[in-house]
């Protein structure tokens, strides 16, 4: 009976911290970024990363691997182009994207 009431327990222990885990939404970065291209026009995008990451040295460099992907490689990208904006909850488009590769990009403008 003793072994009952503890297994008992411990799924309902399981159970309760399954729902914990399930209510738990992810916090998210907004960093707001306006890049001059090449041709002399602005782009500017949102950089969407996990609200834990505090170093810019990681932001930027997910902006520059962005810039990269739009031939936009070697163009600067420091705190004059790029400031944390607000932290909001994650979005489920986002969400999937910021799992494999740790950030999210929401194209704003000139980002074609």
């Amino acid at each position: 009976m003793r072994i009952l009431s503890l297994l008992i327990m411990m799924l309902f222990a399981f159970s309760a911290n399954a729902q914990n885990n399930k209510t738990k939404t992810m916090k998210v970065a907004v960093w707001d970024t306006y890049v001059t291209k090449k041709d002399g026009s602005v782009m500017h995008f949102d950089i969407i990363a996990p609200e834990e990451i505090k170093d810019t040295t990681i932001i930027y460099g997910y902006g520059t691997e962005y810039l990269i992907s739009k031939r936009q490689e070697g163009q600067p990208l420091t705190s004059k182009q790029c400031r944390f904006c607000h932290i909001e909850t994650v979005r489920p488009e986002w969400e999937a994207e910021i799992k494999q590769k740790g950030y999210f990009i929401i194209e704003m403008e000139n980002c074609k």
